[in-house]
């Protein structure tokens, strides 16, 4: 009697264990599906849009400002949208940023710009006073050009629905739900680049920011590279292309022959005069 007992609670455990399997296997999404959590959060490129410059958001001071203030000088703006009390992913896109700008050159405020946008209308000023000490401290050099807002009327939203990043605000979890991504603008306020990830390199920054200036930024080494590199959208950064660069070299091949020659006619042409200046 025992005997069957044990085998039956066996049986019922297996049965048990097989349908819980076979559930867990239903629930497996394909890949190109979202988790319903995630439904409606992502971003949406808006390449070439026009943000609109009159929203308005209140800066470390406690005042609104426009969004224009911050455009039409001239340089290009990475544009944020986090909020300061996310646990975890807006730090860890925050500290990828400022790891990359760390690396340029280039200084916000100089070069560029960079405004940061709380999306959580909860959050006042003074959080963005000390996220702004926090991070450019962290930068370890002065950056006037950086900005950290909070929202104004709710036009984080409108900001957001604009340039296509997509988010949603979880009760349950008191958390908003959002991806990892960074604007890059034109000086004109038009949506240029868009970068993602939770780390950015130098390399794709100074590439992202040297298309939105318009012209504005590139140097003769700036040209070459966006001539030998394009943005992927598969690998989400800059990658070499291939065509542009064999005709790159083609094209220094070219130019050292000529060179070349240029310099062996110049050679043969002076041994010519200084045999014909002994005769």
């Amino acid at each position: 009697m025992n005997v069957m007992s044990h085998l039956s609670r066996f049986v019922v455990w297996t049965a048990g264990v097989c349908l819980a399997s076979g559930l867990a296997a239903q629930t497996v999404l394909p890949p190109d599906q979202k988790p319903m959590e995630l439904e409606g959060i992502g971003v949406e490129e808006k390449l070439g849009r026009q943000i609109d410059l009159n929203l308005e958001f209140v800066d470390t001071t406690g005042y609104p400002v426009p969004l224009k203030r911050f455009f039409g000088q001239g340089k290009p703006v990475i544009l944020n949208l986090v909020y300061y009390q996310c646990p975890m992913l807006c730090n860890l896109v925050l500290n990828g940023q400022v790891a990359g700008m760390r690396e340029l050159a280039w200084t916000p405020g100089n070069e560029y710009d960079v405004v940061t946008i709380s999306i959580d209308p909860r959050e006042s000023f003074d959080l963005a006073q000390k996220k702004r000490v926090l991070y450019t401290g962290s930068y370890e050099r002065p950056a006037p050009g950086w900005h950290f807002l909070v929202d104004h009327q709710n036009n984080a939203k409108k900001l957001a629905e604009w340039i296509g990043f997509k988010y949603r605000f979880d009760e349950g979890k008191d958390q908003y739900i959002h991806s990892a991504a960074i604007m890059v603008l034109t000086p004109e306020g038009k949506v240029s680049r868009y970068l993602y990830g939770i780390k950015f390199r130098a390399f794709d920054l100074r590439l992202a920011l040297t298309e939105a200036s318009e012209g504005k930024l590139r140097s003769t080494l700036d040209k070459v590279l966006l001539f030998c590199y394009q943005y992927d959208p598969h690998s989400k950064s800059y990658v070499l292309f291939a065509k542009n660069f064999m005709r790159l070299g083609g094209g220094l091949t070219v130019l050292i022959l000529g060179l070349f020659l240029w310099k062996m006619f110049r050679s043969e042409r002076s041994r010519l005069e200084m045999k014909e200046g002994l005769a």
